[in-house]
């Protein structure tokens, strides 16, 4: 009898303990942790950081792990320089007056990274062949590694117009690791960005920011009167300055997410740096490791014309009554279009049977095709229609200023407001 009312009771028992054990927990769950509840929201819970390592940790690992890689690179310049014998003959009569030629001697120095195991290092182009003096010689080039080695080097290859370079070291039993490119399309806004080079000479230099932007358009001018116009680039509020150029931005991890090339010239703009994204990197070494060589050209097609939209002054001088097409203000002389007879004043009324309104699309269309290209020209020429084929040249990576300008009647920024600069 006695184990008969014992069984009931254990399982009554057994029962109860499961009920109670679920009450206490719904009630931990809705009370002591918060959980949701009817008409409750759920709580938002910080994740812990990867390893329980802090982003400045990550940072400073980032750092130490790379910046050994990382090069300040020197050089001579040997160029010539025009002497005005009457410094005031160009100005009242605006031509080049009598003078002479002297040779003259200055010290230049950049930034790069070592990209593989045999002594290849990635820098700018505009620091082993500045664009601002076509004619000058770079002489005793040097690498100066993080542990003071100082090592010759020559320039393997460069590609002007996406401003990239190869230089190499040879026989240097000492080189530091290759840093790896990152993946630069799969960047996010706002993720940290660091930038590592020579600053003003001085070495090992670091500077943090973030990722600003994707795809930006700058013209970079030159000293001798032109700009070269460049395109994806990555925008970054890491501070870029003289001296950086050509060494590297990465992200968190150490990898290199672009090359430091140019920063904004402004008083009145902060923080607005530009990088070469890795991906571009990537295909432009390739592209100089199996063509060695300078290469001054961009690859695009390049008819050689000035744009113009058409307003009412244009019309007024040309004669022209039509509402579409885009003006012909300038002819580069000798270009494609010079050899195809168009000339200042025409207006062209259709490409390849498209019609153009404005000055950025007909730009990006030629900029489409390839040197060699043909692009089939529908024009107005002095109150007559012509058709014209043109075969397109390549755009040099240096263009006059002139065909970088805004038209009259776009008020362009002050001059200290829009012109980057290459550090």
């Amino acid at each position: 009898m006695a184990r008969n009312r014992i069984l009931p009771t254990l399982i009554v028992g057994l029962i109860g303990a499961v009920i109670g054990s679920f009450v206490m927990m719904l009630y931990a769950n809705t009370h002591v942790f918060g959980a949701a509840g009817p008409g409750s929201t759920p709580p938002a819970f910080a994740a812990m950081p990867l390893s329980g390592v802090s982003d400045q940790d990550r940072i400073v690992s980032a750092v130490k792990r790379t910046k050994s890689s990382v090069v300040a690179i020197t050089e001579q310049i040997n160029g010539q320089q025009y002497i005005p014998t009457d410094p005031f003959f160009q100005q009242f009569f605006g031509q080049q007056g009598p003078g002479f030629v002297q040779p003259y001697k200055a010290e230049a120095s950049g930034s790069g990274f070592v990209v593989d195991d045999q002594g290849d290092i990635v820098t700018n182009a505009h620091v082993v062949q500045p664009p601002e003096q076509p004619n000058a010689r770079i002489s005793n080039l040097t690498v100066v590694f993080a542990n003071g080695d100082k090592v010759p080097a020559h320039v393997v290859a460069a590609n002007v117009g996406a401003d990239v370079a190869l230089i190499k070291v040879d026989n240097y039993r000492k080189l530091p690791p290759p840093l790896s490119l990152a993946d630069s399309d799969r960047l996010e806004q706002g993720q940290w960005a660091i930038a590592i080079g020579e600053p003003l000479e001085l070495q090992q230099t670091v500077t943090v920011g973030v990722v600003s932007g994707f795809d930006r358009q700058e013209p970079i001018p030159t000293e001798n009167g032109s700009e070269i116009n460049f395109k994806g680039l990555l925008q970054t509020s890491a501070p870029i300055n003289p001296g950086n150029s050509g060494g590297p931005l990465i992200d968190i991890d150490g990898q290199v997410i672009g090359v430091n090339q140019s920063t904004v010239k402004s008083a009145y703009a902060q923080g607005i740096g530009f990088a070469i994204p890795s991906n571009t990197v990537k295909r432009v070494v390739a592209d100089l490791m199996a063509h060695p060589g300078i290469h001054q050209g961009t690859d695009t097609g390049f008819l050689g014309i000035l744009m113009q939209q058409l307003n009412a002054g244009f019309k007024n001088q040309t004669g022209y009554q039509g509402d579409a097409g885009i003006g012909v203000r300038e002819v580069v002389s000798g270009s494609p279009a010079d050899q195809a007879g168009i000339s200042p004043g025409d207006v062209i009324v259709q490409v390849d049977g498209k019609t153009f309104n404005d000055l950025k699309s007909l730009h990006d269309y030629i900029g489409s095709k390839k040197p060699g290209d043909t692009i089939r020209l529908n024009l107005w020429s002095q109150g007559m229609k012509k058709f014209v084929a043109v075969k397109l040249g390549e755009t040099p990576a240096a263009q006059p200023m002139t065909q970088g300008q805004q038209q009259p009647e776009q008020q362009a920024p002050p001059e200290d407001q829009q012109q980057p600069e290459q550090p």
